[in-house]
Protein backbone atom coordinates (compact mmCIF):
# COMPACT_ATOMS: atom_id res chain seq x y z
CA UNK A 1 0.00 0.00 0.00
CA UNK A 2 1.17 3.72 -0.58
CA UNK A 3 -1.27 6.31 -0.66
CA UNK A 4 -4.59 5.59 0.26
CA UNK A 5 -7.44 8.50 -0.12
CA UNK A 6 -9.65 6.61 2.21
CA UNK A 7 -7.59 6.86 4.88
CA UNK A 8 -7.97 10.50 5.17
CA UNK A 9 -11.42 9.99 7.10
CA UNK A 10 -10.51 7.76 9.23
CA UNK A 11 -10.26 8.67 13.13
CA UNK A 12 -6.49 8.88 14.48
CA UNK A 13 -7.48 6.39 16.99
CA UNK A 14 -8.34 3.85 13.96
CA UNK A 15 -5.20 4.99 12.06
CA UNK A 16 -3.57 3.50 15.91
CA UNK A 17 -5.13 0.58 15.77
CA UNK A 18 -4.47 0.11 11.51
CA UNK A 19 -0.77 0.76 12.43
CA UNK A 20 -0.41 -1.63 15.54
CA UNK A 21 -2.16 -4.65 13.47
CA UNK A 22 0.39 -3.56 10.55
CA UNK A 23 -2.51 -2.87 7.74
CA UNK A 24 -0.73 0.21 6.99
CA UNK A 25 2.82 1.15 7.68
CA UNK A 26 3.79 5.11 8.74
CA UNK A 27 5.21 5.12 4.95
CA UNK A 28 1.41 4.78 4.00
CA UNK A 29 0.34 7.64 6.12
CA UNK A 30 2.85 9.61 4.83
CA UNK A 31 2.07 9.43 1.19
CA UNK A 32 -1.87 9.48 1.84
CA UNK A 33 -1.04 12.75 3.67
CA UNK A 34 1.30 13.99 0.89
CA UNK A 35 -1.37 13.09 -1.77
CA UNK A 36 -3.97 15.02 0.34
CA UNK A 37 -2.10 18.26 1.12
CA UNK A 38 -1.27 18.73 -2.61
CA UNK A 39 -5.19 18.71 -3.04
CA UNK A 40 -6.28 21.14 -0.49
CA UNK A 41 -3.23 23.21 0.90
CA UNK A 42 -2.64 25.63 -1.88
CA UNK A 43 -6.93 26.63 -1.24
CA UNK A 44 -6.13 27.30 2.65
CA UNK A 45 -2.21 27.45 3.42
CA UNK A 46 -2.24 25.73 6.78
CA UNK A 47 1.15 23.75 6.07
CA UNK A 48 3.74 25.84 4.55
CA UNK A 49 6.83 24.47 5.65
CA UNK A 50 6.86 20.71 4.57
CA UNK A 51 9.56 17.90 5.85
CA UNK A 52 8.66 14.62 4.19
CA UNK A 53 11.97 13.20 3.61
CA UNK A 54 13.14 13.81 7.62
CA UNK A 55 10.01 12.37 8.11
CA UNK A 56 10.37 9.24 5.99
CA UNK A 57 13.99 8.47 7.59
CA UNK A 58 12.21 8.65 11.00
CA UNK A 59 9.75 6.44 10.02
CA UNK A 60 12.03 3.97 8.60
CA UNK A 61 14.02 3.63 11.96
CA UNK A 62 10.16 3.21 13.96
CA UNK A 63 9.47 0.90 11.45
CA UNK A 64 12.36 -1.14 12.49
CA UNK A 65 11.18 -1.49 15.87
CA UNK A 66 8.48 -3.94 17.46
CA UNK A 67 5.36 -2.41 16.76
CA UNK A 68 5.06 -2.77 20.33
CA UNK A 69 8.18 -0.50 21.16
CA UNK A 70 6.88 2.41 18.67
CA UNK A 71 5.35 4.65 21.29
CA UNK A 72 1.51 5.35 21.68
CA UNK A 73 1.18 7.14 18.60
CA UNK A 74 3.02 4.13 16.72
CA UNK A 75 3.67 6.35 13.34
CA UNK A 76 1.03 8.74 12.97
CA UNK A 77 2.14 11.94 11.24
CA UNK A 78 1.91 15.03 13.12
CA UNK A 79 2.18 18.97 12.59
CA UNK A 80 4.13 21.41 14.84
CA UNK A 81 3.06 24.71 15.06
CA UNK A 82 5.85 26.72 13.52
CA UNK A 83 6.57 28.47 16.97
CA UNK A 84 8.61 25.18 18.69
CA UNK A 85 11.66 24.08 16.89
CA UNK A 86 11.94 21.22 14.92
CA UNK A 87 15.80 19.64 13.98
CA UNK A 88 17.10 20.77 11.12
CA UNK A 89 13.79 22.33 9.82
CA UNK A 90 13.08 25.66 8.84
CA UNK A 91 11.44 27.39 12.38
CA UNK A 92 10.52 30.94 11.68
CA UNK A 93 8.26 31.61 14.19
CA UNK A 94 6.17 33.61 11.82
CA UNK A 95 8.31 36.64 11.83
CA UNK A 96 10.86 38.09 9.56
CA UNK A 97 13.55 38.02 11.98
CA UNK A 98 13.51 33.89 11.96
CA UNK A 99 12.76 33.60 8.52
CA UNK A 100 15.87 31.42 7.60
CA UNK A 101 16.08 29.88 11.09
CA UNK A 102 17.01 26.42 11.32
CA UNK A 103 17.35 25.08 14.41
CA UNK A 104 19.86 22.25 15.26
CA UNK A 105 17.82 21.36 17.80
CA UNK A 106 14.19 20.67 18.64
CA UNK A 107 11.80 21.75 21.59
CA UNK A 108 11.47 19.28 24.03
CA UNK A 109 8.01 18.73 23.33
CA UNK A 110 9.23 17.89 19.99
CA UNK A 111 11.62 15.02 21.36
CA UNK A 112 8.53 13.42 23.51
CA UNK A 113 6.46 13.62 20.63
CA UNK A 114 8.72 11.68 18.71
CA UNK A 115 9.57 9.46 21.48
CA UNK A 116 5.87 8.24 21.38
CA UNK A 117 6.28 7.58 17.40
CA UNK A 118 4.86 10.66 16.47
CA UNK A 119 6.04 11.55 13.01
CA UNK A 120 7.31 14.93 11.84
CA UNK A 121 5.94 15.92 8.77
CA UNK A 122 5.23 20.07 8.64
CA UNK A 123 4.95 22.94 10.33
CA UNK A 124 1.37 24.26 10.98
CA UNK A 125 1.27 28.34 10.41
CA UNK A 126 0.75 30.66 13.10
CA UNK A 127 0.86 34.47 13.42
CA UNK A 128 3.87 35.88 14.36
CA UNK A 129 5.42 35.17 17.45
CA UNK A 130 1.32 33.42 18.30
CA UNK A 131 0.21 37.30 18.52
CA UNK A 132 -3.09 37.62 17.69
CA UNK A 133 -6.33 35.30 16.32
CA UNK A 134 -5.95 35.45 12.95
CA UNK A 135 -3.29 33.82 11.33
CA UNK A 136 -1.56 35.83 9.10
CA UNK A 137 2.29 36.50 8.71
CA UNK A 138 4.70 38.17 6.13
CA UNK A 139 6.60 35.09 5.88
CA UNK A 140 3.97 32.53 4.49
CA UNK A 141 1.04 34.64 4.32
CA UNK A 142 -2.52 34.28 5.30
CA UNK A 143 -4.11 30.88 6.31
CA UNK A 144 -7.75 30.49 4.96
CA UNK A 145 -10.35 29.14 7.04
CA UNK A 146 -11.94 25.59 5.05
CA UNK A 147 -15.12 26.20 6.03
CA UNK A 148 -15.60 29.53 3.62
CA UNK A 149 -12.14 30.84 2.14
CA UNK A 150 -13.04 33.94 2.84
CA UNK A 151 -12.94 33.81 6.81
CA UNK A 152 -10.50 33.79 9.27
CA UNK A 153 -9.07 30.36 10.47
CA UNK A 154 -8.41 32.12 14.19
CA UNK A 155 -5.24 31.75 15.97
CA UNK A 156 -2.68 31.26 16.80
CA UNK A 157 -2.82 27.74 16.02
CA UNK A 158 -4.69 28.40 12.72
CA UNK A 159 -2.75 26.21 10.45
CA UNK A 160 -2.97 23.19 12.77
CA UNK A 161 -7.16 23.59 12.68
CA UNK A 162 -6.89 24.13 9.08
CA UNK A 163 -4.84 21.15 8.71
CA UNK A 164 -6.94 18.92 10.68
CA UNK A 165 -10.28 20.55 8.98
CA UNK A 166 -9.41 19.17 5.57
CA UNK A 167 -7.55 15.73 6.25
CA UNK A 168 -4.02 16.94 6.07
CA UNK A 169 -3.30 15.81 9.55
CA UNK A 170 -5.29 13.43 11.92
CA UNK A 171 -3.50 15.20 15.34
CA UNK A 172 -1.74 18.71 15.75
CA UNK A 173 0.33 20.21 18.19
CA UNK A 174 -1.20 23.61 19.49
CA UNK A 175 -0.18 26.20 22.08
CA UNK A 176 -2.43 28.36 24.18
CA UNK A 177 -2.24 31.42 26.41
CA UNK A 178 -5.08 33.44 24.72
CA UNK A 179 -7.14 30.95 23.13
CA UNK A 180 -5.19 29.98 20.70
CA UNK A 181 -5.83 26.36 21.06
CA UNK A 182 -9.57 27.05 21.64
CA UNK A 183 -10.25 30.29 19.09
CA UNK A 184 -9.03 28.09 16.02
CA UNK A 185 -11.11 24.73 17.14
CA UNK A 186 -14.21 26.69 17.47
CA UNK A 187 -13.52 28.87 13.79
CA UNK A 188 -12.67 25.17 11.99
CA UNK A 189 -14.94 22.92 13.73
CA UNK A 190 -12.49 20.77 15.41
CA UNK A 191 -11.48 20.08 19.07
CA UNK A 192 -8.94 22.18 20.50
CA UNK A 193 -7.64 21.70 24.49
CA UNK A 194 -6.31 23.99 27.00
CA UNK A 195 -3.82 22.07 29.27
CA UNK A 196 -3.03 22.75 32.71
CA UNK A 197 0.26 24.25 33.04
CA UNK A 198 3.17 21.84 33.81
CA UNK A 199 1.38 18.99 32.26
CA UNK A 200 3.07 19.17 28.47
CA UNK A 201 6.98 19.46 29.12
CA UNK A 202 8.93 22.44 26.88
CA UNK A 203 11.65 24.09 26.13
CA UNK A 204 11.17 26.97 28.43
CA UNK A 205 12.03 30.67 27.59
CA UNK A 206 10.97 34.20 29.39
CA UNK A 207 9.53 33.88 31.89
CA UNK A 208 10.98 30.97 33.23
CA UNK A 209 7.96 30.05 35.48
CA UNK A 210 5.60 30.67 32.68
CA UNK A 211 2.09 29.77 33.56
CA UNK A 212 -0.29 31.94 31.08
CA UNK A 213 1.17 29.86 28.20
CA UNK A 214 1.03 25.89 27.67
CA UNK A 215 1.58 23.17 24.86
CA UNK A 216 -1.45 21.40 24.26
CA UNK A 217 -3.35 18.85 21.59
CA UNK A 218 -5.82 19.49 18.87
CA UNK A 219 -7.82 16.18 16.66
CA UNK A 220 -11.08 16.59 15.00
CA UNK A 221 -12.70 14.68 17.97
CA UNK A 222 -12.14 14.35 21.81
CA UNK A 223 -11.03 10.54 21.72
CA UNK A 224 -8.46 11.60 19.34
CA UNK A 225 -7.99 14.55 21.26
CA UNK A 226 -6.97 12.04 24.37
CA UNK A 227 -4.93 9.97 22.39
CA UNK A 228 -2.83 13.05 21.54
CA UNK A 229 -2.68 14.69 24.80
CA UNK A 230 -1.33 10.78 26.38
CA UNK A 231 1.61 11.51 23.99
CA UNK A 232 2.22 14.80 25.23
CA UNK A 233 2.19 14.58 28.92
CA UNK A 234 5.30 13.78 31.37
CA UNK A 235 7.74 15.42 33.28
CA UNK A 236 11.36 16.66 31.69
CA UNK A 237 13.87 18.03 34.09
CA UNK A 238 14.80 20.63 31.50
CA UNK A 239 11.41 21.94 32.07
CA UNK A 240 10.94 22.77 35.81
CA UNK A 241 7.25 23.49 36.19
CA UNK A 242 6.54 20.05 34.35
CA UNK A 243 4.42 17.73 35.98
CA UNK A 244 4.85 13.91 36.17
CA UNK A 245 2.54 11.71 34.26
CA UNK A 246 -0.41 10.66 36.81
CA UNK A 247 -0.59 6.79 35.44
CA UNK A 248 -3.75 6.93 34.19
CA UNK A 249 -4.78 7.11 30.57
CA UNK A 250 -6.51 9.98 28.98
CA UNK A 251 -7.80 8.12 26.65
CA UNK A 252 -9.49 5.45 28.98
CA UNK A 253 -10.80 8.51 30.84
CA UNK A 254 -12.12 10.23 27.96
CA UNK A 255 -14.19 6.78 27.23
CA UNK A 256 -14.93 6.11 31.09
CA UNK A 257 -18.37 7.43 30.92
CA UNK A 258 -17.88 9.61 33.76
CA UNK A 259 -21.34 11.92 34.00
CA UNK A 260 -20.79 15.72 35.39
CA UNK A 261 -23.51 15.94 38.36
CA UNK A 262 -24.06 19.65 37.42
CA UNK A 263 -22.40 22.22 35.40
CA UNK A 264 -23.09 25.73 34.67
CA UNK A 265 -23.30 27.93 32.10
CA UNK A 266 -22.04 31.62 31.08
CA UNK A 267 -22.50 33.05 27.71
CA UNK A 268 -20.23 36.23 28.64
CA UNK A 269 -18.20 35.89 32.13
CA UNK A 270 -20.30 38.94 32.67
CA UNK A 271 -17.04 40.48 30.96
CA UNK A 272 -17.82 40.59 27.08
CA UNK A 273 -20.20 41.51 24.50
CA UNK A 274 -20.81 38.27 22.42
CA UNK A 275 -22.35 38.02 18.97
CA UNK A 276 -26.15 37.00 20.05
CA UNK A 277 -26.59 34.24 17.22
CA UNK A 278 -23.11 32.37 18.67
CA UNK A 279 -24.82 32.72 22.48
CA UNK A 280 -27.84 30.90 21.28
CA UNK A 281 -26.23 28.02 19.14
CA UNK A 282 -23.68 27.87 22.24
CA UNK A 283 -26.36 28.01 24.83
CA UNK A 284 -28.35 24.92 22.99
CA UNK A 285 -25.42 22.84 23.05
CA UNK A 286 -24.77 22.94 26.80
CA UNK A 287 -28.28 22.47 27.61
CA UNK A 288 -28.53 19.14 25.83
CA UNK A 289 -25.90 18.03 28.60
CA UNK A 290 -29.37 17.38 30.26
CA UNK A 291 -30.18 14.62 27.95
CA UNK A 292 -27.58 12.73 29.93
CA UNK A 293 -29.03 13.55 33.13
CA UNK A 294 -26.65 16.68 34.09
CA UNK A 295 -27.93 19.40 36.05
CA UNK A 296 -27.65 22.79 33.87
CA UNK A 297 -27.82 25.96 35.53
CA UNK A 298 -26.90 29.69 34.49
CA UNK A 299 -23.74 30.80 36.48
CA UNK A 300 -20.83 32.40 36.88
CA UNK A 301 -17.91 33.58 39.50
CA UNK A 302 -17.18 37.03 39.23
CA UNK A 303 -14.48 37.72 37.06
CA UNK A 304 -14.75 41.67 37.38
CA UNK A 305 -10.71 41.95 37.50
CA UNK A 306 -10.15 39.64 34.36
CA UNK A 307 -9.57 42.08 31.48
CA UNK A 308 -7.32 44.34 33.27
CA UNK A 309 -5.48 41.68 35.37
CA UNK A 310 -4.56 39.38 32.18
CA UNK A 311 -3.84 42.37 30.38
CA UNK A 312 -1.08 43.44 32.75
CA UNK A 313 0.50 40.42 32.72
CA UNK A 314 0.16 39.88 29.14
CA UNK A 315 2.00 43.27 28.53
CA UNK A 316 4.67 42.00 31.53
CA UNK A 317 5.21 38.59 29.66
CA UNK A 318 5.95 39.79 26.29
CA UNK A 319 8.77 42.72 27.81
CA UNK A 320 10.14 39.14 29.71
CA UNK A 321 9.90 37.66 26.41
CA UNK A 322 10.43 40.01 23.72
CA UNK A 323 12.69 43.15 24.81
CA UNK A 324 15.64 42.01 23.65
CA UNK A 325 14.23 41.53 20.07
CA UNK A 326 12.65 44.81 20.15
CA UNK A 327 15.92 46.62 21.18
CA UNK A 328 17.36 45.02 18.06
CA UNK A 329 14.31 44.60 15.28
CA UNK A 330 11.79 46.91 16.11
CA UNK A 331 11.43 47.66 12.86
CA UNK A 332 10.63 44.10 11.55
CA UNK A 333 8.05 42.80 14.32
CA UNK A 334 3.98 43.65 13.52
CA UNK A 335 2.67 46.87 15.05
CA UNK A 336 0.65 44.81 17.63
CA UNK A 337 3.43 42.92 19.12
CA UNK A 338 4.83 46.55 19.18
CA UNK A 339 2.35 47.56 21.25
CA UNK A 340 1.98 45.08 23.27
CA UNK A 341 5.64 44.92 24.36
CA UNK A 342 5.18 49.12 24.96
CA UNK A 343 2.60 48.56 27.28
CA UNK A 344 4.43 46.19 29.13
CA UNK A 345 7.51 48.33 29.49
CA UNK A 346 5.16 51.02 30.58
CA UNK A 347 3.88 48.92 33.54
CA UNK A 348 5.46 49.85 36.94
CA UNK A 349 6.19 47.03 39.88
CA UNK A 350 3.39 47.71 41.67
CA UNK A 351 1.08 47.42 38.66
CA UNK A 352 2.49 44.16 38.34
CA UNK A 353 2.45 43.55 41.71
CA UNK A 354 -1.06 44.02 41.92
CA UNK A 355 -2.69 42.19 38.79
CA UNK A 356 -0.60 39.30 40.43
CA UNK A 357 -2.92 39.96 43.51
CA UNK A 358 -6.46 39.87 41.29
CA UNK A 359 -5.40 36.79 39.80
CA UNK A 360 -4.76 34.90 43.07
CA UNK A 361 -8.45 36.58 43.91
CA UNK A 362 -9.77 35.31 41.06
CA UNK A 363 -8.43 31.92 41.08
CA UNK A 364 -9.70 31.63 44.87
CA UNK A 365 -13.28 32.08 43.84
CA UNK A 366 -12.84 29.53 40.90
CA UNK A 367 -11.85 27.20 43.52
CA UNK A 368 -14.88 27.88 45.61
CA UNK A 369 -17.65 27.82 42.16
CA UNK A 370 -16.12 24.15 41.46
CA UNK A 371 -16.89 22.91 44.94
CA UNK A 372 -20.76 23.75 43.47
CA UNK A 373 -19.97 22.76 39.62
CA UNK A 374 -18.17 20.04 37.97
CA UNK A 375 -17.67 22.05 34.98
CA UNK A 376 -18.38 25.46 33.35
CA UNK A 377 -19.61 26.12 29.85
CA UNK A 378 -19.66 29.39 27.22
CA UNK A 379 -19.01 30.18 24.06
CA UNK A 380 -15.17 29.63 23.26
CA UNK A 381 -15.49 32.65 20.99
CA UNK A 382 -17.82 35.50 20.81
CA UNK A 383 -18.02 35.91 16.98
CA UNK A 384 -18.34 33.13 14.16
CA UNK A 385 -14.97 32.77 11.99
CA UNK A 386 -14.94 36.71 10.12
CA UNK A 387 -13.93 37.93 7.00
CA UNK A 388 -9.90 37.11 6.86
CA UNK A 389 -8.85 40.94 5.90
CA UNK A 390 -9.43 41.82 9.34
CA UNK A 391 -6.58 41.82 11.24
CA UNK A 392 -8.71 40.87 14.22
CA UNK A 393 -12.15 41.46 15.46
CA UNK A 394 -13.01 45.47 16.45
CA UNK A 395 -16.26 45.09 17.58
CA UNK A 396 -19.47 42.98 18.29
CA UNK A 397 -23.06 43.79 19.87
CA UNK A 398 -22.55 47.37 19.63
CA UNK A 399 -19.20 47.39 21.85
CA UNK A 400 -16.28 48.70 19.79
CA UNK A 401 -12.51 46.97 21.30
CA UNK A 402 -9.82 49.14 22.16
CA UNK A 403 -7.14 46.55 21.14
CA UNK A 404 -6.27 43.48 19.37
CA UNK A 405 -6.68 41.35 22.54
CA UNK A 406 -9.79 42.36 23.71
CA UNK A 407 -12.15 40.61 21.80
CA UNK A 408 -10.48 36.80 23.32
CA UNK A 409 -11.92 37.36 26.98
CA UNK A 410 -14.05 34.38 27.02
CA UNK A 411 -10.37 32.80 26.87
CA UNK A 412 -9.10 34.62 29.79
CA UNK A 413 -10.98 32.67 32.79
CA UNK A 414 -9.27 29.44 32.43
CA UNK A 415 -5.84 30.92 31.27
CA UNK A 416 -5.76 32.95 34.92
CA UNK A 417 -7.44 29.93 36.85
CA UNK A 418 -4.42 27.67 35.46
CA UNK A 419 -7.58 25.35 34.18
CA UNK A 420 -7.79 22.59 31.40
CA UNK A 421 -10.36 23.87 29.04
CA UNK A 422 -11.72 22.07 25.75
CA UNK A 423 -13.41 23.81 22.54
CA UNK A 424 -15.96 21.02 20.65
CA UNK A 425 -17.98 21.69 18.23
CA UNK A 426 -21.20 23.88 19.27
CA UNK A 427 -23.44 24.07 16.20
CA UNK A 428 -23.58 25.89 13.12
CA UNK A 429 -24.57 30.16 12.00
CA UNK A 430 -27.13 30.43 9.47
CA UNK A 431 -23.54 30.89 6.92
CA UNK A 432 -23.35 27.43 7.86
CA UNK A 433 -19.38 28.80 9.99
CA UNK A 434 -18.76 26.72 12.99
CA UNK A 435 -19.14 27.95 16.18
CA UNK A 436 -17.66 26.14 19.39
CA UNK A 437 -18.67 25.69 22.89
CA UNK A 438 -16.05 26.14 25.92
CA UNK A 439 -15.58 23.60 28.57
CA UNK A 440 -13.58 24.62 31.78
CA UNK A 441 -12.62 22.46 34.63
CA UNK A 442 -10.50 22.47 37.46
CA UNK A 443 -6.57 22.55 37.65
CA UNK A 444 -5.81 19.47 36.91
CA UNK A 445 -9.03 17.93 35.83
CA UNK A 446 -8.30 16.77 32.74
CA UNK A 447 -10.04 13.34 33.25
CA UNK A 448 -13.16 14.99 34.24
CA UNK A 449 -13.02 17.14 31.41
CA UNK A 450 -12.50 15.03 28.24
CA UNK A 451 -15.05 12.05 29.65
CA UNK A 452 -17.53 15.07 30.11
CA UNK A 453 -16.60 16.47 26.25
CA UNK A 454 -16.89 12.70 24.42
CA UNK A 455 -20.42 12.87 26.26
CA UNK A 456 -21.59 16.07 25.41
CA UNK A 457 -19.74 15.54 21.29
CA UNK A 458 -21.49 12.24 21.02
CA UNK A 459 -24.98 13.48 21.59
CA UNK A 460 -23.93 16.39 19.92
CA UNK A 461 -22.34 15.23 17.13
CA UNK A 462 -23.31 10.70 16.38
CA UNK A 463 -21.45 11.80 12.79
CA UNK A 464 -18.21 13.56 12.18
CA UNK A 465 -18.54 17.01 10.91
CA UNK A 466 -14.93 17.00 9.27
CA UNK A 467 -12.58 16.56 6.88
CA UNK A 468 -14.03 18.30 4.48
CA UNK A 469 -12.25 20.03 0.98
CA UNK A 470 -12.20 23.42 1.40
CA UNK A 471 -15.12 25.70 0.37
CA UNK A 472 -14.89 28.99 -1.39
CA UNK A 473 -17.04 31.91 -0.42
CA UNK A 474 -20.64 32.02 -2.13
Amino acid sequence: MTADASLISKTAVQVRDLLQTGEVSPLDLLDTIEARIAEVEPAVNALPTLCFDRARDRARALMNKPVAERGLLGGIPVPIKDLADVEGVRSTRGSPIFADTVPAASDVLVETLEAQGGIIYAKSNTPEFGAGANTFNEVFGRTLNPWNTSRSAAGSSGGAAVALATGTAWLAHGSDLGGSLRNPASFCGIVGMRPSPGRCAATPGLPLDQTMGVEGPMARNVEDLALLFDAMVGEDPRDPISLPWDGRSFLESARSGWTPRKVAWTKDFGITPVDPEVAEICEAAARRFSEAGVIVEEACPDLSEANACFATLRAAGYVAAMKALYASHRDKLKPDVIWNIEAGLKLTASEIAHAQDQRLTLFNRAQAFFGDYDLLLSPATIVAPYPIEQTYVAECNGHRFSNYIEWLAVAYPATLWMSPAISIPAGFTREDLPVGLQMIAPPRGEHRLLAAARQLESILWPTPIVPIDPRPAA
